[in-house]
């Protein structure tokens, strides 16, 4: 009989003591579990490589959005990412360095929203370094010192300094993608950081069950954004949205285009607009899921 079935939870006697003795009986059949997964997690990790390339945001994704679909009972679903969020943590850190690099950005006048952002997802007990600027945290991942790197989200009012999306246009070595949309699960409760980013990575993007790319392009600098959608519509990548930043003199435009689903680099559809213009898979991110709709 299985130990939580409804025949085995019926036995329980119906007291304060018998329900107790319950729990604990159950809290030590989870953490048998945490542990027999935790042995998997090695033998997961000696088949693979290590390093940043044990970050694999999209099947953490998938994992979530399964459990969310097969979620019921009582136990409020918003609870699910943040246990496993705390398990990917503790699992990934066991196959290697795991450092995470957050540029804190002033919100409002505050620091702190993104550094909160960042245990949100990465886990309360993980290592993060701190910095003040994009180029800080994304030398952090560049050098290894990091794994990943919690980035503002870009705004087309962003300074030069603060644009950090157009220095992953260059491709320089080692390459550093897109791996993660932040916050990862809503609503958002109380006192939780309101702001969004990005993670960045030089482990490569891996799919989930439903993604957004971001694809950056360079186009002369009077191209309207209507144009480059109808260029993006041309290529079936019609935009979900577009940022374009303009510099004066600069006789190029710089543009970061969300598009629906997962984009590769090999992707033929860029081949309509890699013949005109400059285009560079930045990465990609599996879409933020709610966990009280589930």
């Amino acid at each position: 009989m299985s130990s939580s079935s409804p025949e085995s939870f019926a036995s329980v006697p119906d007291t304060l003591a018998g329900l107790r003795a319950e729990l604990d009986r159950i809290d030590d059949a989870l953490h048998d579990l945490l542990i027999a997964r935790a042995q998997v997690v090695v033998r997961v990790g000696a088949l693979g490589a290590k390093g940043p390339v044990a970050l694999r945001p999209g099947r953490e994704a998938d994992i979530i959005q399964r459990l969310l679909a097969r979620h019921h009972g009582a136990l409020p679903a918003r609870v699910l990412p943040r246990i496993w969020r705390e398990l990917f943590a503790a699992t990934t850190a066991m196959q290697g360095p795991y450092t995470i690099a957050v540029c804190d950005a002033p919100v409002a006048g505050h620091t702190g929203a993104h550094v909160s952002l960042a245990r949100e997802h990465f886990g309360a007990a993980t290592d993060l370094r701190i910095h003040s600027s994009p180029a800080q945290a994304i030398a952090d991942v560049s050098s290894l010192a990091a794994i990943a790197a919690v980035l503002p989200m870009p705004s087309e009012e962003d300074e030069a300094r603060t644009a950090w999306w157009t220095a992953l246009m260059q491709h320089d070595a080692p390459r550093i993608h897109i791996v993660a949309q932040l916050p990862f699960w809503s609503p958002r409760a109380e006192g939780a950081a309101r702001v969004q980013g990005l993670v960045v990575s030089t482990a490569a993007p891996d799919p989930s069950l439903h993604d957004h790319s971001m694809i950056g392009l360079e186009v002369p600098a009077e191209m309207s954004r209507g144009r480059i959608a109808s260029l993006m519509e041309g290529a079936g990548l019609p935009p979900l949205s577009i940022l374009l930043r303009r510099s004066p003199h600069d006789p190029l435009a710089t543009a970061l285009v969300e598009v629906d689903g997962f984009v590769a680099d090999d992707d033929a559809r860029l081949a309509v607009i890699t013949a005109q213009h400059r285009a560079v898979v930045l990465g990609a991110a599996a879409c933020p899921v709610d966990g009280e709709t589930r």
